[in-house]
């Protein structure tokens, strides 16, 4: 499918949501690229399950340029903890949106520099009225590593239904010498409920889980909040890398499971 072309029709949602009849276990998957600033298009993979309950579009870490192929293979980025457990929040009900880098952040640095910017928050507003649009649930924004960085972010710029309904920010990165960490965003904005997931033995840098307090102590003002501390799994290579306890290595299953359960029991 070439850029710019925007599924939009009934055919494609009649297959794309599931309600044709499909059986709960199959999941039904499509590119999809939807237009958002002028000139530029906004793609993501799109998993449905038969009978959704809630949207979750999932932000990876690193640079985020996951060069999205139009037969949605992956350029960059299938290790990374949200894009391989993707297939698990669409078990559970959940509409999943893997979400690339913009038509325009096509090559390096893609999402680098660019994660806090109005522009990040036009994209991802007109994938979050998509959803609402379509696949007619609540919406989540979920981030890992660098991706919180896009969740903390856009929960501060986008409100109402021009925003998500809550996030979760696994492995969020709590210090940065090169941008700003989540704790030091407006988090007094957030007027939405927090899901935060980090790894008590999180090797990284950025990511100390000594500094988690800090980080809930600025999410006070969400109406509902909770810290998941995770523990155990298999931690290899880089410990800023996706299988490293960073990456939630050998405990997608789990913790998957815990954040949809979080989603899906409401306020």
């Amino acid at each position: 499918m070439p850029r710019g072309l925007c599924l939009l029709g009934v055919p494609f949602l009649l297959l794309a949501l599931g309600v044709a009849g499909v059986a709960q276990a199959e999941l039904s998957q499509r590119v999809v690229d939807i237009p958002t600033r002028p000139g530029v298009t906004q793609r993501f993979v799109l998993l449905a399950p038969a009978k959704p309950k809630a949207a979750i579009i999932l932000f990876a870490g690193g640079h985020g340029g996951l060069q999205i192929r139009d037969d949605g293979s992956y350029g960059w980025g299938k290790g990374n903890f949200l894009v391989r457990s993707r297939e698990l929040f669409a078990e559970r009900d959940l509409v999943v949106a893997v979400l690339d880098a913009p038509s325009d952040r096509q090559s390096a640095p893609f999402l680098g520099g660019f994660r806090q910017t109005p522009q990040h928050a036009e994209d991802v507003r007109a994938v979050v009225a998509w959803l609402r649009e379509h696949a007619k649930t609540p919406v989540w924004l979920a981030g890992t590593s660098r991706g919180t960085q896009s969740v903390g972010y856009l929960a501060t710029q986008l409100g109402g239904r021009q925003g998500p309904d809550g996030i979760v920010l696994t492995a969020t990165i709590l210090r940065d010498d090169r941008g700003r960490a989540v704790p030091e965003m407006e988090l007094s904005k957030v007027k939405i409920p927090v899901l935060v997931v980090h790894h008590e033995q999180d090797g990284c840098s950025h990511c100390a889980y000594s500094d988690i307090p800090r980080l809930m102590e600025k999410l006070a003002g969400a109406p509902r909040r909770e810290l998941i501390p995770i523990k155990g799994g298999e931690s290899r290579g880089d410990p800023c890398e996706a299988f490293a306890y960073h990456g939630f290595n050998g405990l997608e299953r789990q913790v998957v499971g815990r954040i949809a359960d979080w989603i899906l029991a409401g306020p």
